[in-house]
């Protein structure tokens, strides 16, 4: 069975991340340049919660804020539910279902580890089918 340590080994584990007290709009930015829909909220270097375009769209956008007068630290998403390398990549996918939840921290050692998404978990599970497809063809090959 899959787990959240073989996305983290596929993909990488490093994260980016942001001080809670950043504008929102230079986060915008920051996950534009770097093609991500998530970073890394921290607060005296600590991990502190998770930004997504999502909490921006509800946040921000929908309540008329300013993304240049709104920081980051006022609309992250905080308490998240947390992931552990060992977890399977279905215990994964249940989280994030019922949480509905894209993006969900790592954490190995009360350390943070990486971030999963729900694109990793789609993209774990479909290796994982080639995996058995290709392990079956074999098979009845032999």
């Amino acid at each position: 069975m899959r787990k959240v340590s073989d996305i983290l080994a596929r993909k990488g584990s490093s994260v980016f991340a942001i001080d809670a007290d950043t504008l929102v709009l230079d986060a915008l930015r920051l996950m534009a340049d770097k093609n991500i829909g998530s970073v890394v909220v921290t607060k005296n270097g600590e991990y502190a919660g998770i930004l997504t375009e999502r909490d921006y769209a509800r946040k921000v956008i929908l309540e008329g804020r300013s993304s240049d007068h709104t920081t980051v630290g006022e609309i992250m998403g905080t308490s998240l539910p947390v992931l552990l390398p060992d977890n399977t990549i279905d215990h994964c996918m249940h989280i994030m279902t019922e949480s509905k939840l894209r993006y969900l921290p790592v954490f190995s050692h009360n350390k943070l580890s990486g971030i999963i998404s729900m694109s990793d978990v789609v993209t774990e599970t479909i290796l994982s089918h080639e995996d058995t497809i290709e392990q079956l063809k074999n098979y009845i090959q032999s």
